[in-house]
């Protein structure tokens, strides 16, 4: 059985767009839809562990889009069909309106590690603020560093030590907040002048909030201050 979600107005279309294409740049993977209480939350995975060895963290980003209807949904599906489906209807549409947009969902995934990997809900105490500058710094440098580590026709092995080295390594005075974090908000688009980042804890979980966004951190639960 065919299953879809309808978002209220063209304009929600046009910022699900824009996010799924950001994150298609990043890791041109899946996306993990969960749908509850009218609200579609949209998770990509911008990094997380590839093996037993792998000591990455997990770092989601999370976009949430208000639905027309309530409808139970809890899939992973192809970034990739998913954004050729939204822009079909971006196209369609035209002009902006404000009519619901009803979306169908491609078929799911069922071999993503990262998918089963849930953030809580609540019980998340808030830890303050930092500057959207300070995230983007740390995303750029991490960007230079990985680019200059990483020569033409590196094995993907050597690529993803690389950038698990890079990702991983944590903020100056951020504490639980790696490099990866900063890199998943400025590549996400969720980072901007003069709009505060808020910063909130629960248990092994960071998460890092703005007003266009949000980005998870799951760290080791052996991991210093877990």
């Amino acid at each position: 059985m065919s299953q879809s979600f309808s978002l209220t107005d063209s304009l929600s279309l046009r910022d699900l767009q824009v996010y799924l294409s950001r994150a298609s740049r990043v890791e041109d993977g899946s996306v993990r839809l969960i749908s509850a209480a009218g609200v579609l939350a949209v998770y990509t995975a911008i990094l997380y562990p590839r093996g037993l060895l792998d000591t990455s963290p997990t770092v989601l980003g999370l976009r949430t889009f208000a639905l027309s209807e309530q409808v139970d949904l809890d899939v992973v599906v192809p970034v990739r069909s998913l954004l050729d489906r939204v822009a079909r209807l971006q196209t369609l549409n035209g002009e902006e309106s404000d009519e619901p947009v009803s979306i169908s969902v491609p078929l799911q995934v069922n071999t993503v590690t990262w998918a089963g990997i849930s953030p809580p809900r609540g019980g998340w105490k808030a830890l303050g603020q930092t500057d959207a500058a300070v995230l983007e710094s740390a995303a750029r440098a991490g960007i230079d560093e990985v680019a200059a580590a990483i020569p033409t026709g590196t094995g993907e092995q050597l690529v993803q030590r690389v950038r698990s080295d890079v990702w991983s390594r944590p903020i100056d005075a951020l504490e639980h907040v790696p490099a990866g974090a900063g890199f998943a908000a400025f590549s996400l688009g969720f980072l901007a002048d003069g709009d505060p980042v808020n910063l909130f804890d629960t248990g092994t979980w960071t998460r890092l909030s703005t007003s266009r966004g949000h980005v998870l951190v799951k760290r080791k639960a052996w991991s210093l201050n877990s």
